[in-house]
């Protein structure tokens, strides 16, 4: 044992095998840490091998082979971008919305150098960071003032501490919803600094039931637009307008936290204009979801009330950062001419796209190698990020069953080929069936997928492996096909 740890190499020694471009630091510290593994592993092993039969791993060629690999793992980042290939628009685990390329390229030139964040040009003196897509907000929605923070939840919070810290804020229990990460609105409420009172029940609440919670300590009128479920069947809510009213009756502060907002209607949600309409005093919604922009959260409202959350301590822990704010403001430029934002928003052209869907599978099926026993499948997609929870979207996949056996060595016999067929997915792009010792499993591919360079993320439905093309943008067919073919030639 002692043998084997004199024959470890320096670090000096294994440096002296390595020419990558990877900084020194890196490196000296990867090396140290498989040389530690090293010993470890000599230590374990002692009592069951000689030094004269043990396998030679301690070469400084081989730990400077094993040290580039752990460098290269430590510089790639985690945040990275990947292909979507499940078929959900607003992936909350992939990022949500996609930026246009213009949006994308401004915040690129604001991300690289200086910008005017906080100055008057007309002036040469400092200036509001928000000025500007404040007077966009209120253009493209017709309310009097906006205000910009990090996301929807900090919309939401701000609006309740700056308003009704302290007060009774009135919200029907068939509205106390949990959104991502076990966030729940009463949690929200109540680090506002105001106090939740129920009303109603699970499935139905009257305006009567509002109109008895009134006291005199009653602060608000919450509204929460159940965007990531519905209650269904024997129920009833109290539309936002006959809210508005009553609040407006009793002196109330009417705030409809509208969740995923859009300046789109999609499938009978209610878009941002017409949530306006109804008189609520403060409307909260995010920028990534159905708005198709950065994530942040967005608060319309009465100006004397936006003045408030804008002066409120709270806000600038709460304030979107220059990169943020730089998209939100490219994006809602794009919604100058609505014709064209449905065109240039990525978002808004995956819900909307069907036609050329079934053609974008065809597609990449068509550049399969023919062993995977690949054939297309009509499918659904879905919004996703907490958007549209009943909509479900038409769309195709490339379908790849769980006998998309490979890499044949010797034919089946014609008895076992029929077999196979009869098992296998109809389909007009099929192969003969391979040995026993070529297969391998769904999960094992799609583990294949997602370990790729650009990670590609598919979906497993009952056993078989789904490319749903409508988040995967044409240009990442090759790169998909290539990440296929690798498992062939790896299997």
């Amino acid at each position: 044992m002692n043998e084997r740890l004199r024959t470890l190499p320096k670090v000096d020694d294994v440096l002296a095998c390595l020419n990558e471009p990877i900084p020194r630091a890196v490196l000296v510290d990867c090396i140290r840490e498989v040389l530690d593994d090293c010993r470890k592993q000599i230590l374990q092993t002692a009592p069951m091998c000689s030094a004269r039969n043990a396998v030679d791993f301690t070469s400084a060629t081989d730990i400077a082979a094993r040290a580039i690999t752990l460098a290269k793992t430590r510089l790639t980042p985690t945040l990275r971008p990947v292909i979507n290939a499940t078929g959900v628009v607003l992936h909350t685990n992939l990022g949500r919305a996609p930026l246009p390329e213009a949006v994308a390229e401004h915040v690129k030139q604001i991300a690289m150098g200086y910008s005017t964040l906080e100055y008057n040009l007309q002036t040469g003196k400092r200036g509001s960071r928000t000025a500007g897509i404040e007077n966009l907000l209120t253009n493209l929605t017709g309310a009097e003032a906006a205000c910009i923070v990090n996301n929807n939840a900090a919309a939401v919070l701000l609006t309740l501490a700056a308003l009704c810290k302290s007060g009774e804020v009135i919200v029907s229990r068939g509205e106390l919803v949990e959104i991502g990460g076990s966030f729940r609105v009463p949690d929200v409420i109540s680090q506002g600094g105001a106090i939740l009172r129920e009303v109603g029940t699970t499935n139905k609440t009257h305006l009567r039931d509002y109109e008895n919670a009134i006291c005199e300590n009653t602060a608000a009128i919450l509204k929460v637009h159940t965007s990531n479920y519905k209650v269904m069947g024997f129920t009833k809510e109290v539309e936002v307008d006959e809210l508005a009213a009553l609040a407006k009756e009793t002196d109330l502060i009417s705030i409809y936290d509208l969740g995923s907002g859009s300046f789109i209607s999609f499938a009978g949600e209610p878009i941002v204009q017409e949530a306006l309409k109804s008189g609520v005093d403060m409307l909260c919604f995010s920028g990534d979801k159905l708005l198709g922009g950065p994530q942040c959260g967005i608060v319309l409202g009465k100006k004397e009330q936006i003045t408030k959350l804008q002066k409120h301590p709270l806000y600038r822990a709460l304030r979107a950062d220059k990169l943020s704010l730089a998209a939100l403001e490219a994006t809602l430029l794009l919604y100058l001419d609505i014709e064209n934002a449905k065109v240039q928003i990525p978002a808004l052209t995956m819900l909307a796209e069907a036609k050329d869907l079934k053609q974008k599978a065809t597609l990449l099926l068509e550049q399969l190698d023919k062993n995977f026993n690949a054939y297309l499948q009509q499918t659904n997609s879905q919004a996703g990020g907490g958007s549209l929870p009943l909509q479900e979207f038409e769309s195709w996949a490339v379908a790849i069953p769980s006998r998309h056996l490979v890499l044949e060595e010797k034919e089946a016999s014609e008895a076992e080929w029929e077999t196979s067929a009869a098992l296998t997915a109809p389909t007009a792009n099929v192969s003969h069936p391979v040995a026993e010792s070529h297969r391998f499993t769904i999960p094992e591919l799609e583990q294949h997928l997602r370990n790729w360079q650009t990670p590609i993320i598919a979906r497993i439905h009952k056993d078989t492996l789904l490319l749903d093309v409508r988040t995967i943008d044409e240009q990442n067919l090759k790169e998909i096909v290539q990440c296929l073919q690798a498992k062939i030639g790896g299997s």
